[in-house]
């Protein structure tokens, strides 16, 4: 009350509700204890633990940063539930909202200086830390939750970024693996860190995948990385492989002068938007027979890949459409950079999952919608591959 009379602050760093509270959760640890002291005794075998004085920390809440005492007890089997034993934050939705923060790309300065603003609390980077890693428990396990056992469309995919290791920077890989289910719906199925990207690594990939449920695929859509239609034939035998056409065509122009590109185009153009794969094929030729000789690399290409290229001309419109090209996971990889963009290097392998994890939770609560025209692609992927796709079919 002197307090209150003297205009101090009711919250907030030295405010005067922090004995109350500190009263109040020391009390409830007692009442804590008594009763895990109580559970252990038996008539038959009475137990010989016993209280074994009491630790301090210092805690930090809205009501102002105090010390606490927690009991211990002779066994140390005591686990507290009111303040766990290495909590150090008491805010209700406090933890919820450092996560948010950090799930935005914002660096723990940032963060300590929005806590300060909105709460009057100072909270340290390790601190910080503390609270954004419990996110890493429900991270591993969704990392290796079970999956469907058919996916009608795989798409694979890696971002890369730089990695403080072992005091240098280095370069490290993120594998991931895009799956439309039988629904028509998106879902990231894997997540996978590694020093570069490869077609064993891939080949790793995928066997997880398998041993996680995967059964079969239907088709994959995948870039121009070599080994990797390979590899993935390996696990999954059966899955028809596409190239990503816009991949290809990147690829392709990277071998042709700027004064001849718009040319060049305009007859590669009736290679990948032809009717049927023989139509496409006759103008692959006529490609060749204007361009060969002078962009060899560029035209060839096109007939080295030409039977993964081709893959989605056996489809129709709809189909075409979601399997000719990468860009469902390009896309989300697109709103994960817009987060990571502002990160130099980071700390840790663990803290580039993490961060990469808690945008793609943020981007999978978007994905509640099928795929446009799904009932149409489903019908006509059924009766394509009816064989497979029955025994998985959902009742």
């Amino acid at each position: 009350m002197a307090g209150l009379y003297a205009g101090q602050s009711l919250t907030g760093e030295q405010g005067i509700f922090a004995p109350l509270l500190k009263h109040f959760l020391e009390a409830a640890l007692e009442g804590e204890m008594a009763a895990h002291l109580q559970e252990g005794k038996s008539v038959d075998t009475p137990s010989a633990n016993r209280r074994n004085g009491k630790a301090r920390k210092q805690v930090k809440s809205l009501s102002g940063e105090f010390e606490l005492q927690t009991p211990r007890d002779r066994e140390g089997s005591f686990e507290p539930q009111v303040v766990g034993k290495r909590q150090v934050i008491i805010t209700e939705g406090l933890e919820e909202k450092v996560i948010a923060l950090y799930a935005m790309g914002n660096s723990f300065r940032d963060i300590s200086r929005h806590i300060q603003e909105l709460y009057g609390m100072a909270l340290s980077a390790t601190q910080l830390s503390e609270i954004t890693d419990k996110v890493v428990p429900a991270m591993n396990q969704w990392r290796g939750r079970p999956l469907d056992s058919l996916y009608c469309f795989l798409y694979l995919d890696c971002m890369h970024y730089k990695v403080r290791s072992e005091g240098k920077v280095v370069a490290r890989a993120v594998y991931n693996v895009l799956g439309i289910n039988q629904e028509g719906r998106k879902e990231l199925i894997g997540m996978y860190v590694a020093e570069s990207e490869g077609a064993k690594f891939w080949l790793s990939v995928l066997s997880e995948l398998k041993t996680r449920g995967v059964e079969d695929v239907l088709i994959a859509c995948v870039d121009g990385l070599k080994g990797f239609p390979e590899a993935i034939e390996t696990v999954f035998p059966a899955a028809q492989v596409q190239l990503c056409v816009i991949h290809q065509i990147r690829n392709t122009l990277r071998y042709v002068v700027e004064k001849d590109k718009k040319a060049f185009m305009a007859d590669l153009k009736p290679v990948y938007q032809a009717l049927n794969q023989e139509e496409g094929y006759l103008n692959l030729l006529a490609l060749e027979e204007k361009w060969g000789k002078k962009y060899p690399v560029a035209v060839q290409s096109w007939f080295n890949n030409w039977e993964h290229l081709a893959t989605f001309f056996a489809y129709d419109a709809h189909i075409r459409r979601a399997i000719y090209t990468t860009n469902a996971i390009e896309g989300l990889h697109r709103q994960v950079r817009k987060v990571t963009k502002t990160k130099g290097a980071f700390t840790s392998d663990a803290a580039l999952l993490k961060l990469i994890y808690l945008v793609v939770m943020n981007v999978e609560k978007k994905w509640t919608m099928p795929l446009p025209n799904w009932a149409l692609t489903f019908s006509q992927l059924f009766i394509m591959f009816e064989e497979r796709i029955r025994p998985h079919l959902r009742v």
